[in-house]
């Protein structure tokens, strides 16, 4: 038997299994699983239905406040005094018949899990509308203090509470005039221009508690700079200076592009392909990335295009009322790009359409500022329909676009000693921003805040010991950037309203520098010690270096050639150099015959030659089989004769 056991199971045949029948038993299993999640989703439906409408039912119940409120559910005609009266008996009596159980449960529908304790639902509606934590303050500390939020609230709603000057940071520039300030688009880094010619680069980022300048170049040479400003892409700088042509450096201060030079002694502005005169104010476009506009002494403002370095783009030539030639001390475009605007000396203001040709212009303004003073900087609001322009005659103006004839208002007795004197608008478009130059015997410069409605005097704000003269306030960074008379760069923040910036670097520790610790030996004279003791006696560097020079080992010298036998260890052999050579290969040299008869040596070779040639006789075998050689000439009157012509005697003609 048990040899027919293993048999069997030797003999096991493996178990069929039917594919169709269990895909029909799993697809029959999915289709019930996904009716009764089907079933069970309709069902949860119907009950938020149901308990929405009995939420709303309840709320209508408790807004109305009539005895009648059942009777106005009632869809027909309204039912008789008896009927409804003996129904709202019925109600009450089921009402009053019901347990308190059923009435709570009835009450609160919309809990779920055990019903809360009595204190914490009864202090439910408390804690729903109050954030306080604790015991609920006296109604009078509850008053004030709500008084105290809204009186914040009108605070910071102030223009005055917007101005981010709490904090201050000091850049040191040099010891002259900072005369150009500008921050790229993204507000990384600062750069900044003065009367000592040079531009210094600030990367805030990259910048610790030193507040050190990570580059400091010289673009104009000796001319000193008036305007910085950088592009709308951040990658590129304008830079105006003292002379007539304009610049572009990179973001390193590398040089991309110089203007060229007009003719100067063309009169005719539009016929020169440049500047003549020391250049005033220049700017970017703020829609097209590749136009910049300048502004002359020559009486002209220029555009230029950065990919054309030869010639500008368009020119303009403002004109007094008289119709002579206006020097532009000012120039801006509208935030949109669709006006050119310039100040001039003659104290107008005056606009050109982009779009159309610099002819005729837009607008025009004749008695903006006092005849013969330098309107200083000219600045668009944010939304562009004011223009803000700071005078030379101590005033700030400000113009409705849409109506140029009257300013809309002006703010006097603000001394101005530069040129270049800044003016602009808050982020917020509310308040107009502007520097003071030191008149004799004030001692502190100040930046005055101005409100753009009425331009009342909101702010003064005393900066440094010195004149201001540049001013910037980021939109992005909510920092104010101001440039000093005594070669200062401050920069103003607060640390809750302002970003990045100086935020970056002011929590950085100083950079600590690695000093190499040097001990100087002592030096002992002992003038009666013996010499094995002695120490020598310090000298100067130049001896000692003298010194060094002449020790071959120290300075490192080459080997000198040999002459003589030999020294130093080598020994003289001849033919080191090639002359030495040469005159030992003539010397040993075998004397050859040759060198005494050379026409003997050439002649013994004639006859092989003749037997067998290969050189010159098979040349002429065609055409000169036999030679043919020049005579000997026997007598020596006829070689005497003979010789170059410019020796002969010249035969004189009969």
């Amino acid at each position: 038997m048990s040899n027919q056991d293993t048999n069997t199971r030797g003999e096991k045949k493996a178990q069929n299994f039917d594919f169709m029948a269990m895909f029909e038993e799993t697809r029959k299993t999915a289709v019930e699983r996904s009716h009764r999640t089907l079933e069970e989703r309709e069902a949860v439906y119907k009950e938020e239905v149901e308990d929405s409408s009995r939420k709303t039912a309840r709320k209508q119940h408790l807004s109305s406040n009539n005895s009648d409120s059942d009777s106005d559910d009632l869809v027909g005609p309204s039912l008789p005094l008896s009927i409804r009266n003996k129904n709202t008996q019925n109600e009450l009596t089921h009402k009053s018949e019901k347990p308190k159980e059923t009435q709570s449960h009835d009450s609160d529908d919309d809990m779920i899990g055990p019903p809360l304790p009595p204190s914490f639902s009864a202090g439910k509606n408390k804690m729903e509308t109050d954030d306080i934590i604790g015991p609920p303050l006296p109604p009078v500390l509850q008053r004030g203090m709500d008084s105290d939020d809204e009186d914040e609230e009108e605070e910071e709603d102030t223009p005055e509470m917007k101005i981010p000057a709490s904090h201050e940071v000091v850049l040191e520039h040099g010891v002259k005039t900072v005369s150009a300030l500008s921050l790229d688009p993204s507000g990384a880094r600062l750069v900044a221009g003065g009367y000592d010619y040079d531009v210094k680069f600030w990367d805030f980022a990259g910048m610790d508690a030193s507040l050190q300048s990570f580059r400091s170049i010289r673009p104009c040479e000796s001319h000193q700079i008036k305007c910085l400003q950088y592009s709308t892409t951040g990658d590129t700088i304008l830079v105006i200076s003292g002379n007539s042509q304009a610049k572009i450096i990179d973001r390193d201060g590398f040089e991309v592009l110089t203007c060229v030079k007009g003719d100067q002694y063309i009169v005719d502005m539009a016929n020169t392909k440049g500047h003549t005169a020391m250049l005033n104010s220049g700017c970017w476009h703020p829609k097209l990335k590749e136009e910049f506009m300048t502004c002359s002494n020559d009486g002209s403002v220029r555009l230029w295009d950065i990919n054309n370095d030869k010639k500008h783009k368009n020119v303009i030539k403002p004109k007094t009322q008289q119709g002579r030639r206006a020097i532009p001390t000012a120039c801006t475009y509208s935030v949109d790009g669709l006006y050119v605007a310039a100040a001039c000396q003659d104290g107008s203001i005056q606009l050109w359409d982009h779009r159309k040709h610099f002819v005729n212009v837009a607008m025009m303004n004749r008695t903006a500022h006092m005849n013969g003073t330098d309107t200083t900087c000219l600045c668009f609001s944010y939304d562009g329909k004011v223009l803000a322009s700071r005078g030379g005659d101590d005033t700030l103006k400000l113009w409705d676009i849409r109506n140029f004839k009257k300013p809309l208002g002006v703010a006097e007795d603000l001394f101005n000693l530069y040129p270049m004197t800044d003016c602009l608008f808050s982020p917020d478009d509310r308040l107009v921003v502007t520097g003071i130059s030191l008149r004799k015997g004030e001692d502190s410069g100040r930046l005055v805040f101005f409100d753009r409605d009425t331009l009342q005097r909101v702010r003064e704000m005393e900066v440094s010991h010195s004149h201001v003269v540049r001013c910037l306030w980021h939109p992005r960074l909510n920092q104010m950037v101001v440039g000093c008379g005594d070669g200062k760069v401050k920069l103003y923040y607060d640390p809750e309203k302002s970003h990045r910036g100086a935020n970056l670097f002011v929590v950085k520790t100083k950079a600590k520098v690695k000093q190499a610790q040097v001990m100087a030996s002592q030096h002992i004279i002992t003038p009666y010690a013996l010499p094995m003791f002695r120490q020598e006696r310090q000298k100067g560097t130049k001896k000692q270096e003298e010194k060094s020079r002449k020790d071959p080992v120290k300075s490192k010298r080459p080997d000198m050639p040999i002459t003589g036998p030999g020294m130093g260890g080598r020994v003289g052999t001849h033919g080191s150099t090639l002359s030495q050579y040469v005159a030992k290969q003539f010397a040993t040299r075998a004397p050859d015959d040759r060198d005494k008869d050379p026409r003997g040596s050439i002649l013994r070779h004639a006859k092989e030659a003749a037997e067998n040639p290969y050189w010159v006789d098979p040349a002429y075998k065609k055409t000169q089989p036999n030679a043919v050689f020049q005579e000997v000439k026997e007598d020596k009157e006829e070689e005497e004769d003979e010789g170059p012509v410019w020796k002969k005697p010249k035969m004189l003609q009969k």
